[in-house]
């Protein structure tokens, strides 16, 4: 895997979610779409909560502060990283759900939690490359990732929800 690229991707889609908020109009970013879905405020409270979460998995990873395993991705974890996207639609785990609520945040709040994923990042991204590869952390859906498979995801799971602003865009 190429760091280096993993990290202006990421980068890149935090600047594409920035943008978005420059042109979602203030009374449109909390409205739920006809046809139900999430708003554009709830996909930027997922997203980023998820994102700050799986920062502190691949800093676990980094510091060393899970232990080793021979356990590895599932057969879903394995698609996602082999293929770099998800091939279906799914929802939130419960069990995720309920340690991350979804919640309808303001657009300065969005901004503040862009920029709190970018510190995250920049914080642990240079430990990575040094990271044991057989430390790894449990993800919800994908299995055990180790540092590099869960700096992958965010890069995977930021393009994905980029995808679903689109779509809600196409809605309202």
């Amino acid at each position: 895997m190429n760091l280096a690229k993993e990290r202006k991707s990421i980068y890149v889609a935090l600047d594409k979610y920035r943008a978005w908020l420059d042109t979602i109009p203030d009374e449109q970013f909390t409205e739920t779409p006809k046809g139900g879905g999430w708003s554009f405020a709830e996909v930027y409270s997922h997203i980023m909560q998820a994102t700050l979460g799986s920062t502190i998995a691949l800093e676990r990873c980094t510091s060393n502060n899970c232990h080793p395993t021979t356990q590895r991705a599932n057969f879903l974890g394995k698609f996602v990283m082999l293929f770099g996207r998800f091939p279906i639609r799914v929802k939130v785990p419960e069990k995720v759900a309920s340690k991350m609520p979804v919640v309808k945040v303001s657009k300065e709040e969005a901004k503040n939690l862009i920029v709190k994923c970018r510190q995250r990042l920049d914080d642990t991204l240079a430990a990575v490359k040094d990271a044991n590869p057989e430390t790894r952390h449990k993800h919800p859906r994908l299995g055990m990732l180790n540092a590099a498979q869960w700096l992958k995801f965010i890069r995977i799971h930021l393009q994905h929800h980029l995808k679903q602003l689109e779509r809600i865009q196409k809605k309202i």
